[in-house]
């Protein structure tokens, strides 16, 4: 049987308008490119230096736009074996080096991994509804200064532990880019 394949194109850096293949899959849709574009002008364009998690990798598009975009290291996660051949074919075909895959569930990496990161993109399926049980986990993931890229279905908050630092909606989607709030 034949897996039919979904296409997304990477929107800026090195590998700007390579295309990436993705398999149907019914939780796998890419970050729209308009959603990406909005994010990674609040990231900046440049992220030379700085390490990256893409807790549900999924298509790939967030973590190969920030390893295109300069990052020196790019982590990214995903439990489905599909998902993960074709995140491996990916990395091959862009010869991405500074790219890792981990084919691991989210929540199992977030326990056994201590490596810290200056971005972490956490996309998770929606109907999941997965980003109350995952930003208590990402505090200790965090560098100083770093940032977590999330988006859902529908509105969602943060408890005090965070603040908004960007945010807006796309249709249905709403995403944030969240910063830990300072206390004391």
């Amino acid at each position: 049987m034949a897996v039919t394949r979904g296409k997304v194109r990477i929107i800026g850096g090195q590998w700007r308008s390579r295309l990436l293949a993705f398999p149907e899959h019914p939780d796998l849709r890419p970050t729209a490119d308009r959603i990406r574009e909005t994010l990674f002008n609040w990231l900046g364009q440049d992220l030379n230096g700085m390490r990256c998690l893409d807790l549900f990798a999924g298509s790939g598009a967030l973590g190969f736009e920030a390893a295109s975009r300069g990052a020196t290291s790019v982590v990214m996660v995903d439990a489905d074996a599909g998902v993960y051949r074709m995140l491996r074919e990916n990395k091959e075909k862009l010869q991405a080096t500074h790219v890792e895959l981990v084919m691991m569930n989210a929540m199992n990496f977030l326990k056994s991994d201590m490596r810290k990161f200056d971005v972490i993109f956490l996309d998770p399926p929606y109907r999941l509804g997965l980003l109350p049980e995952l930003l208590p986990l990402l505090p200790c993931h965090l560098e100083t200064g770093g940032l977590v890229y999330a988006e859902a279905k529908g509105d969602w908050s943060v408890d005090a532990q965070w603040q908004v630092k960007r945010g807006t909606r796309a249709g249905s989607v709403h995403y944030r880019l969240l910063e830990l709030a300072q206390h004391g």
